[in-house]
């Protein structure tokens, strides 16, 4: 049989618990209480009655006399089969259960144990001891943890009875085994589960069921039953723990009637036979309700037969109603038409708002496109402004020449003044010479008589004299004039030099350059990384290795980008997206100090970080038309992201490209919006929405500049071949510079080695030239002293102003070479002030033109800032505009849509329905009739067809349900029947199993008997023979059990026992003090035959208790003996009051 719940009600005394599916009854913990019982007609049901349904539906409850012939046959076609598994059975050693046997009791606080704990063998246990040592309490703790009746136990009326005495709390642990393939839940319980109950003198009482490590998984008594019946566990089945009380009576004083009743309990039969009969009885019962429905139909049928009467009277109406639903199918739709007509009219106003929304978000497009422009505009204004470089040491060297020239012009003013002090000197001085002379020349006209010839020889050597002096002057202005020539031809020589020298340095710091990208090129045929920094690979590397909050950084950009036609496009690229392609982008902003870090560390510092999620965008919209060439369509991109990051940082899908400025120019103006080119002779062009234009020149990559490696199509080596033949190009100017540079230099140095030679010649002709004017003044004494005295005064006065004119010239000419050496110094450095005014003026000039633009540019991207807020506010102010009148649009939909599936529900469409007011106005005509005539018949068309619809649905409704709840209660019926004659056929089973069994098991002891099963008395009957001699004996005489010894009687109920054991699946037989009657030999015998059954059996766990020793039984691996202690003595005499 499959398993079945046993009867588990709670003990607690406030609280009760339902029963199982099969229990019938429900025990309190004071008593049982069992239900009155079901009458059936005339019939009363009983346990131990069979249930027969007869043909009309009666339920009774009657056993049928069985044919004997048939029950003989039965016999004699099973029995030798049990025997034979019998004997078989008995040969075989039975397997340990794996699941459902107890592996441990323990007790605490419990009857009269402080504490007490068994640990059980899986097989055949013995528990012993004196009487009143509490063997018995291993049961009661048993039962009641496994949930069953404290009154089944036979020792209390409730689970307070249980607390040991002066103790306010009891608990009782079972441990059950839980191993094997059908074991209950093992991921929770493992391979054990431990289930303890506690209860209080309170009557509260409560479960917890844990695993083998002590892990609680419920507290709810339904797992217990869960795990009971999984286990087959039926701890109120008396057959499987049967009490002291239980068995004393069992064995001693039982009826056949009780045996009968036992036999039935205990197989369960009787549970299934009141279940049967309550099914019968449900049956019955609803084969009379279904008898009174029957009655009703024939008034149905009159009620529908006068509902069709009235509906084919109200037929004559039809024509009018088919015009009324007519008009109101039109109406319907004419409704939809009418809703139609507001959604088109909705759906043009939302056009006509998208279209403005359109146009704004075109016109914030383009104030984005011009403020891009404007930032690229910028852009290039700052980096021109940069590019200039820093003026303060010109302006440092301004204020230095500023002070020289000063303080020169202030010498040569002095010099001015003292010259000019010096020519009033002179001049005066000449007026007086002039004067003297004449009147020397009055009184010599005088005197020319007087010492003509002396005075002839004096005038000679006089005029000898001043020929000299005249012909040492004039070498002495030569000489002046050659110095002065070689002094410049040196200054010319030493700024040519000078020039030459710088044009040295730039050439220097050229081959300095092609040595750097030669060194570049080496390192970029080691790495192809090397051209976007230093390190690359590392950075990747430690890239990879690192965890990052967002996807790993994806860089550097010019890893993804390569230019279709380099050698056309990428000198400009270069210029244009190179600073890009050292880029690196991140999606986590938190990712950006340790990638920061990384590119530090590798001195990287150039690497821009760009964060963005990713979003593959689609930026078609923004591109031109496809004849117009831009950034994107002259490279490719290999990654979606790197690309939109490009997009969206350099604008490379509408960046122009154009071989010319005149191209690029032309491109902008066919397009008519504005925008920025660059041209490949290195222009960028910019043309405003608004009409104008500028264009610039795009200042050139330095040679050393590391984006000279990309976008080229040579490879390393190649490249490097080039740098070296550009190094070694300059090395050859530098060369011939240098010689050039040598030559100047000695020029320059033979000039002032000449100069300073011929200056050394000065000293001898002017002191030559002092001693000739030193002898024509002695001369000239010479001659006065001759004269008279008014001569010689004129003469001495002449010579004082001779020789002071002398003096004031000699000043003058020392004034002219001081002021000659100050303007010699003074040229030099107003030359170089000029040159630094001139660079001045170029640098104010060329920042102010810039700084005027990049104002410009500024002010333009101001007014692009406000073009986006303006237009952005307007797109978003015509957005909300959009979705109110979308939804509005949504809304008419909706209605629209409902509209038209509530009218095609209603009716097909009709094709152009009039306005509804016309269509409403003809309905209501045809109403207004229609109503006048149900006035006249009390009620609509559609009522009466309603109300005969409805009355004929009735009827067929209730004729269907009736044959459904016929054909049903038939189904049950032959179920029960078919349910009925399966348990007759489990009962014959067991019954001559039980019979088989008993004779084997008498035959133990010697003796014969057999079981007598009167299912229709409902007795059961042992019939016994004791007298191993009978066999001799001309009549064989059989004992009844009451006629037996108190040995003979326990030794044929214990064979019983064992007999009905073998028909049930419980794996767990408890048994307390059976051999109480027993003699020596009947026990010994008993005692070997329930250990060989015990043994022969498969997965059963026996508990057997007893008072007497055992020392007729050898403890092995399959019997455990647990001998209790004596019990505790107190006191001598018993205290009686």
């Amino acid at each position: 049989m499959a398993k079945r719940r046993a009867v588990a009600d709670s003990d607690d005394e406030n609280a009760s618990q339902p029963a199982s599916k099969r229990s019938r009854t429900t025990e309190s913990e004071e008593g049982e209480r069992p239900h009155a019982p079901r009458a059936t007609k005339g019939k009363k049901a009983a346990a131990n009655e069979e249930m027969v349904i007869d043909d009309d539906d009666e339920a009774g409850v009657a056993e049928i006399q069985p044919d004997d012939a048939a029950e003989k046959k039965f016999e004699e076609e099973n029995e030798e089969l049990i025997r034979e598994r019998l004997m078989s059975k008995s040969k075989t050693q039975g397997g340990v259960a794996e699941m459902g046997i107890i592996e441990s009791i323990e007790m605490a606080q419990f009857m009269c144990h402080k504490y007490l704990t068994f640990s059980l063998g899986p097989q055949i246990n013995f528990i012993i001891g004196h009487n009143g040592s509490g063997k018995s309490a291993a049961l009661s703790a048993l039962t009641v943890a496994l949930g069953g009746k404290a009154t089944t136990t036979g020792r209390g009326s409730g689970l307070k009875s249980f607390i040991r005495e002066g103790q306010a709390v009891a608990e009782v642990t079972v441990v059950l085994k839980n191993q094997g393939e059908e074991a209950y839940r093992p991921k929770d319980y493992g391979r054990s589960i431990v289930v303890t109950r506690r209860f209080t003198k309170e009557g509260a009482s409560s479960y917890k069921i844990k695993s083998r490590d002590g892990k609680v998984v419920s507290t709810k008594r339904e797992e217990l039953q869960a795990i009971c019946d999984h286990m087959n566990i039926q701890v109120d089945n008396p057959m499987n723990i049967l009490t002291q009380d239980s068995a004393r009576q069992f064995l001693s004083a039982s009826t056949p009637a009780d045996k009968y009743k036992f036999f039935l309990k205990g197989t369960q039969l009787s549970q299934l036979s009141e279940e049967y009969q309550t099914c019968m009885e449900n049956i019955s019962q609803t084969h009379k309700v279904l008898e009174r429905k029957a009655e009703v139909i024939p008034d149905l049928e009159e009620s529908v037969n006068e509902a069709r009467s009235r509906w084919e009277e109200a037929q004559k109406a039809v024509a009018q109603k088919t015009k009324a639903d007519e008009l109101k199918k039109e109406l319907a739709w004419a409704h939809v038409e009418s809703k139609k007509e507001e959604l088109t009219k909705q759906l043009n106003e939302v056009a006509h708002i998208k279209h403005r929304v359109e146009k704004c978000e075109g016109q914030v497009e383009q104030a984005e496109a011009e403020r891009a422009t404007c930032d690229l505009n910028v852009a290039a204004l700052e980096e021109e402004i940069d590019s200039l470089g820093d003026v303060d040491s010109l302006n440092k060297r301004k204020e230095e020449l500023g002070v020289l020239i000063k303080s020169n012009k202030a010498k040569l003013s002095a010099f001015r003044n003292d010259e000019r002090t010096i020519l009033e000197s002179k001049a005066g001085v000449d007026a007086t010479i002039a004067e003297l002379e004449r009147k020397i020349q009055d009184e010599q006209t005088r005197l020319e008589t007087h010492s003509k010839e002396k005075r002839e020889r004096a005038s000679q050597k006089l005029a000898e004299a001043n020929a000299s002096l005249a012909e040492k002057e004039q070498q002495l202005k030569a000489i002046v004039e050659e110095r002065k020539r070689l002094e410049t031809e040196a200054e010319s020589a030493q700024s040519e030099c000078k020039r030459l020298q710088d044009e040295e340095g730039e050439l220097r710091n050229r081959v300095v350059e092609c040595d750097q990208q030669i060194h570049r090129c080496g390192e970029m045929e080691k790495s192809k990384l090397a051209q976007f920094g230093s390190k690359m690979e590392w950075v990747l590397a430690e890239i990879k290795k690192r965890n990052w909050y967002g996807q790993p950084p994806v860089g550097p950009f010019g890893l993804y980008v390569k230019v279709k036609d380099a050698e056309r496009w990428g000198p400009l690229l270069r210029v244009v997206i190179g600073s890009a392609m050292s880029n690196f982008a991140i999606t986590d902003a938190r990712d950006r100090p340790a990638l920061a870090d990384i590119l530090k560390t590798s001195q990287n510092n150039h690497c821009q970080i760009i964060i963005s999620e990713v979003d593959l965008f689609d930026f078609s919209s923004g591109e031109p038309p496809q004849h117009c060439l831009t950034v994107l369509r002259v490279i490719e991109v290999t990654d979606e992201y790197v690309l939109r990051r490009l997009v969206d940082s350099q604008h490379i899908e509408s960046t122009l490209l154009a071989a010319t400025r005149a191209e690029a120019d032309q491109m902008l103006l066919s397009l008519g919006t504005g925008g920025v080119a660059f041209a490949a002779d290195l222009y960028r062009v910019v043309r405003f929405p608004e009409g104008g234009g500028q264009s610039s020149v795009i200042r050139e990559l330095r040679n050393n500049d590391p984006k000279q490696h990309l976008f080229r199509n040579t490879n390393a080596e190649a490249e490097k071949k080039r740098w070296e033949g550009q190094r070694n190009e300059f090395n050859a100017r530098l060369s011939g510079l240098s010689q050039r540079i040598r030559e100047l230099q000695d020029t320059q140095n033979r000039c002032r080695k000449t100069a300073r030679d011929i200056e050394s010649q000065e000293g001898p002709i002017n002191r030559a030239i002092r001693g000739i004017r030193t002898e024509i003044n002695n001369l000239q004494l010479e001659l006065n002293e001759d004269l008279p005295v008014s001569i010689q005064a004129l003469q001495e006065a002449l010579e004082e102003q001779q020789i002071e004119k002398t003096s004031v010239m000699g000043q003058f000419e020392q004034l002219v070479k001081e002021r000659e050496k100050v303007q010699q110094d003074q040229r030099p450095l107003m030359d170089e002030s000029d040159r630094l005014r001139l660079q001045l003026s170029e640098f104010s000039e060329k920042r102010s033109s810039i700084s005027d633009r990049l104002n410009a540019a500024v002010t333009e991207r101001m007014q692009a800032d406000n073009s986006i807020k303006h237009f952005t506010a307007k797109a978003d102010a015509e957005r909300e505009k959009l979705a109110a009148a979308q939804e509005v649009a949504n809304t008419l939909e909706e209605e629209y849509q409902a509209w038209s599936a509530k009218a095609s529900k209603y009716c097909d469409p009709v094709p152009n329905p009039r306005k509804v007011d016309a269509v409403q106005r003809n309905l209501e005509a045809v109403q207004a009739a229609l109503a006048e005539r149900e006035r006249r018949q009390g009620a609509t068309i559609e009522e009466i067809a309603d109300d005969f619809h409805k009355k004929e649905a009735a009827l067929d409704t209730a004729r269907m349900e009736l044959k459904a709840l016929n054909s049903l209660n038939n189904a049950l019926k032959r179920s029960v029947k078919q349910r009925l004659a399966r348990w007759h056929e489990f009962r014959r089973h067991i019954a001559l199993r039980c019979k088989v069994y008993f004779a084997y098991h008498l035959s133990n002891r010697g003796y014969f008997g057999k079981v007598l099963f009167d299912h229709v008395s409902g007795t059961l009957n042992l019939k016994v023979q004791t007298d191993d001699q009978a066999a001799t004996q001309t009549e064989v005489r059989e004992k009844d059990p009451r006629s037996l010894s108190g040995g003979e009687k326990s030794f044929s109920t214990i064979c019983l026992l064992l007999s009905l054991w073998e028909s049930i699946g419980c794996p767990i037989r408890c048994l307390d003090e059976f051999d109480v009657f027993m003699d020596a030999v009947n026990r010994r015998i008993s005692m070997k035959m329930m250990i060989d059954t015990a043994n022969a059996s498969k997965g059963k766990q026996y508990i057997l208790i007893t008072p007497q020793d055992m020392n007729n039984v050898n403890p092995g691996s399959t019997v455990r003996v647990h001998r209790m202690s004596d019990p505790e003595r107190g006191q001598g005499t018993l205290a009686f009051h």
